[in-house]
């Protein structure tokens, strides 16, 4: 009851506060706005070559990184040609990773396409501190003095460079990336730290059940398309006698591909290794000759549905091969 006796009228709301308690939401939301995107601006931005790269760069950066790849999975990296989009993606790149060892040659003309009208890009060229050669101490295998010219296909004239094909040097490429964020970021130092341990920790438990199930390859003789497996057969021991392709990109003419069919016969080889972007027909041909299996491999992150990251890209590739196991 009110002092006057009568009943108690419900308080309302004049449409003067409706409106400012309406005005006071949508500030609210505003600023909670503002917060959110503040924090994204403040994550890393990298742009990788590689989807291999991107998916190591996550490892390591967590939460703390947008990583982009440059290449599709889709596409093959070593003859991939940049389109006008990716000059937009690295204006907003803080590091560029790539996989060096004269694999991805296409980006330095990238970067000096993309830093003629942006002069603060140029810390993301070669040399620069926003630029990361993920090859830096790798114990490269097949260095050769000679190189392959244009026309002739596409050069491994600075060594192997499918490196990333070894799970072990993940600790180096990891290394790399891990130094050039704290270098960008030192204030977040230890996350990337934890990022990294854990991540390692992880494959080097998977590493451990990879060799004990490959025991069954050990010795294995096989023939690959492209010189792409040099590193997983090193760690996995499996014994690569001979390429489809008599240089990298370079197409086998039929006095190749007679010889290469002498020689699987004469070594039993029953296991072809090709990848999804390799030529059908060649190895197709070697088989119905040979009576060899064909195993599609994934040789990077994404190019097949099962190769979804680094770790599961290992999985996909010898599940496969003990698959086509007699």
């Amino acid at each position: 009851m009110g002092r006057s006796g009568l009943p108690r009228q419900p308080r309302t709301y004049s449409e003067q506060s409706v409106l400012l308690l309406v005005r006071l939401a949508i500030i609210a939301c505003w600023a909670l706005t503002l917060v959110e995107a503040g924090g994204a601006q403040e994550r890393v931005r990298i742009i990788t070559t590689t989807t291999d790269l991107k998916s190591l760069a996550e490892a390591v950066g967590g939460d703390r990184v947008i990583v982009t790849s440059l290449v599709p999975p889709s596409f093959d990296p070593e003859e991939y040609q940049p389109k006008p989009q990716d000059v937009a993606r690295l204006k907003e790149a803080s590091l560029v990773v790539r996989v060096g060892l004269d694999f991805d040659l296409w980006l330095d003309r990238l970067l000096t396409q993309a830093s003629f009208s942006e002069p603060k890009l140029r810390e993301l060229r070669r040399g620069g501190p926003a630029h990361v050669d993920a090859s830096a101490a790798i114990a490269v295998l097949d260095v050769r003095g000679a190189s392959v010219g244009p026309s002739d296909g596409h050069a491994h004239g600075s060594g192997n460079p499918h490196y990333w094909l070894d799970p072990k040097n993940a600790e180096i490429i990891t290394g790399n990336i891990f130094e050039a964020l704290v270098r960008r970021d030192p204030e977040h130092a230890s996350i990337y730290e934890s990022n990294r341990v854990a991540f390692l920790d992880r494959l080097a438990a998977r590493l451990r059940d990879w060799e004990q199930k490959a025991t069954p390859l050990h010795g294995r003789a096989m023939v690959a398309y492209h010189n792409s497996w040099a590193y997983f057969a090193r760690r996995f021991r499996i014994n690569i006698v001979d390429l489809i392709e008599p240089r990298p990109g370079v197409p086998p003419s039929p006095a190749h591909l007679a010889k290469l069919m002498r020689g699987m016969r004469e070594q039993n080889v029953g296991i072809i290794l090709r990848q999804p972007l390799d030529p059908e027909k060649d190895a197709a041909f070697l088989a119905r000759g040979t009576g060899a299996k064909i195993v599609l491999l994934a040789g990077s992150v994404g190019v097949l549905p099962s190769a979804s990251d680094y770790i599961a890209l290992f999985d996909s590739n010898l599940d496969a091969l003990l698959a086509a196991k007699p």
